[in-house]
């Protein structure tokens, strides 16, 4: 595991999620009580909550980073 932890997390920034040989970038939209995180797909516009990505497990090239605003 590397990169950042889930707990640093915040509203409005974009982010980029490496799993299981998949990237998806999204922007955090709302934290929820329950310690997962409403997100938007930065390609598809789809919503989703960031638990969906890593319900199966977290794979040995997992990373989480921020994305730079440009």
């Amino acid at each position: 595991m590397a990169g950042l932890s889930f707990d640093v997390l915040r509203t409005g920034k974009k982010y980029r999620l490496i799993n299981f040989g998949e990237t998806h970038e999204f922007i955090v939209e709302n934290v929820l009580a329950n310690g997962d995180f409403k997100v938007k797909d930065l390609l598809t516009l789809e919503r989703y909550r960031l638990k969906e990505l890593i319900h199966y497990g977290k794979g040995k090239d997992f990373m989480l980073e921020e994305i730079e605003n440009s």
